[in-house]
């Protein structure tokens, strides 16, 4: 009986270690794909949810494969951090173990732009930027429970250093984050008096619609990760999310950062 236990163990150890072995060689094929054909300047992070992953190969259909591809160039912002769930994917098992791969059929994509508060503070000139969501209205009915951190749609309080007249101040500002077809308007309304801002009651009116100009830019053509066209922008910690959602099409693993 001790040894048949000890064998079984051993078959299941066994059989972990070649679903894992697989599954990471698979992810491994996958990443140098998108790395070459997308021009990435590192391989980009792909992950095969789901176990066992053999069955899922085997089949030749997996239910989630996440893809993350951080430091990507872009035109506008210095970079950023693109993403991409994959759900209902359906790759051959042959063709993924002979990187053959390139097209891929996939019942569900939601796609998503990343920009950190450096590179946004360097698109907008102001280098030591900081991005938080508001918090929440008390008259919301969550009691201002939100704050940096949550996820606020549509909103944003950016903070940094300026020159307001003469003198270089550090400024707080209400932005609204406007998706205007595959382009971002962040358009300051406001000054920002709230627990976390650095907004000077002091600031003169005519220098004001100046000021707020500082931080209202146009973010253009932010075309997410395969040709998915954007569908809502928020804040979401120290980060500006761009994400949309495609279904029922078919990707090129070449095209990742392209229209």
């Amino acid at each position: 009986m001790r040894k048949l236990i000890i064998g079984l163990v051993s078959l299941v150890a066994l059989a972990l270690v070649v679903d894992f072995g697989v599954a990471a060689y698979s992810e491994y094929r996958v990443s140098r794909a998108i790395r070459q054909g997308g021009d990435l300047p590192s391989d980009p992070q792909v992950t095969v949810h789901g176990f066992p992953f053999l069955t899922q190969a085997v089949d030749g259909h997996y239910r989630n494969v996440e893809i993350r591809a951080q430091d990507v160039p872009n035109d506008y912002v210095r970079a950023t951090t693109i993403e991409a769930n994959l759900r209902g994917v359906s790759i051959p098992l042959s063709d993924l173990f002979d990187g053959s791969v390139r097209t891929v059929p996939v019942d569900e994509l939601d796609g998503r732009v990343r920009i950190e508060a450096t590179d946004l503070g360097r698109f907008l000139g102001i280098v030591d930027l900081q991005v938080s969501a508001p918090p929440a209205d008390k008259s919301d009915g969550t009691g201002g429970s939100g704050g940096s951190g949550m996820t606020t749609n549509g909103g944003v309080v950016l903070t940094g250093t300026v020159p307001v007249g003469p003198i270089e101040t550090e400024v707080s500002v209400q932005a609204d984050l406007i998706l205007d077809g595959d382009s971002v308007d962040i358009v300051a309304s406001d000054f920002y008096f709230g627990p976390e801002g650095s907004a000077d009651f002091s600031i003169p009116d005519v220098v004001k619609p100046a000021v707020l100009g500082l931080f209202t830019k146009t973010i253009d053509r932010q075309t997410l990760p395969f040709g998915v066209l954007p569908t809502d922008v928020y804040a979401e910690g120290s980060q500006i999310v761009i994400e949309g959602t495609a279904e029922n099409t078919t990707i090129d693993l070449d095209q990742i950062d392209a229209p």
